[in-house]
């Protein structure tokens, strides 16, 4: 019928409203905290329901700088939002079954805005929670506001913040894609072009494919620009100072670690082996304070290359620059596993 979706849409429609159910009862979102002293990390799990994970140790912690403690009971959206995300579960399998275009779109509508409100409502949530602080704290910063990231990492005092969806998010967030999904390819822009089943399916592949690219992408591996005479190496804590040397990894929560040389990068690596690192960037000795892969690059270890800690190796971006630094000394052109496995 010409008002009704394809039976495609209708099972994308019930595998999201399968998903949502789902992440009731599956935490929602994270927030991991790091910090010297907590080598193995804090975590606190937000369900639809409630707080889980070390909350208590959290709100320890927090009492000393005045942010108020953490229970479910405070908060009314623990109450209403099982009752929520039920009504949109049901909703959306409802619009399945009647198979209705019209009511696919308006499902879909209400459910972007119900997306664009929860995230505004957590916000304002980490705002109040971060800004409004007790005067009367054993440790108080002047200026100092403690709200977590929406998503990513922020650092706080000597506490990493790390915020980023858990498995019921991942479900949210795909059931949207797959809603989404079901939206384009009863758009009438494809109707005019689609040629049988197979256009469909076809469209369905490229739109799930995009999906699950699009949802590892939200970890950050790009490196954060090294602010000469202003960062300090993580390992040594010198201040970096020579743009031919600098080096940075990045972990796999989107954290960014900066060393004045390789040598401290290595050495802060080996002592911190339970960080998972995401990627590694060094700087291309050739130009100013500019970074680049560390595991493409190519290096020159030699007395003659005077960095800031004593590693005396230069990275090059190409093969061909660094051969051209090496010619005269008769040093060795190293590629980066050769060189840590030195």
């Amino acid at each position: 019928m010409k008002n009704s979706i394809s039976n495609i849409s209708r099972l994308l429609l019930i595998i999201t409203s399968a998903l949502l159910v789902i992440s009731i009862f599956v935490p929602i979102w994270r927030i991991e905290l790091d910090a010297p002293q907590y080598p193995e990390g804090l975590v606190m799990l937000i369900y639809s329901y409630k707080l889980g994970g070390q909350v208590e140790i959290i709100n320890g912690l927090n009492h000393y700088i005045g942010m108020a403690t953490l229970h479910a009971d405070n908060f009314i959206e623990f109450t209403v939002l099982p009752y929520i995300i039920s009504f949109y579960a049901l909703l959306i399998l409802i619009t399945a079954l009647l198979g209705k275009k019209w009511l696919l779109n308006t499902t879909f509508i209400a459910f972007f805005l119900f997306g664009v409100l929860a995230m505004v409502d957590f916000w304002r949530w980490e705002y109040n929670y971060g800004h409004n602080l007790d005067p009367n704290a054993a440790i108080i910063v002047p200026g100092m506001a403690y709200q977590p990231p929406l998503i990513g990492f922020k650092q706080l005092l000597n506490f990493g913040a790390f915020s980023i969806p858990d498995l019921g998010g991942w479900m949210f967030i795909a059931g949207g894609l797959l809603l989404l999904a079901a939206v384009v390819l009863e758009g009438k822009f494809l109707q005019k072009r689609k040629k049988g089943n197979t256009t469909n399916a076809a469209v369905l592949f490229i739109l799930l494919n995009f999906s699950f690219i699009l949802l590892p992408s939200c970890n950050n591996s790009e490196p954060a620009p090294i602010k000469i005479h202003q960062d300090n190496c993580e390992f040594c804590k010198m201040t970096i100072a020579d743009g031919r040397f600098g080096a940075e990894l990045i972990t796999k929560k989107g954290r960014a670690y900066k060393f004045d040389d390789l040598h401290c990068m290595l050495r802060y690596q080996e002592e911190n082996a339970g960080t998972e690192v995401s990627s590694f960037f060094i700087n291309d000795y050739n130009a100013d304070n500019v970074l680049i892969d560390a595991t493409s690059a190519y290096y020159v270890t030699h007395e003659s290359v005077k960095s800031p800690m004593g590693g005396n190796t230069a990275a090059f971006k190409t093969n061909e620059a660094a051969q051209k630094y090496a010619k005269p000394t008769n040093a060795a052109v190293l590629s980066w596993q050769e060189l840590i496995q030195k």
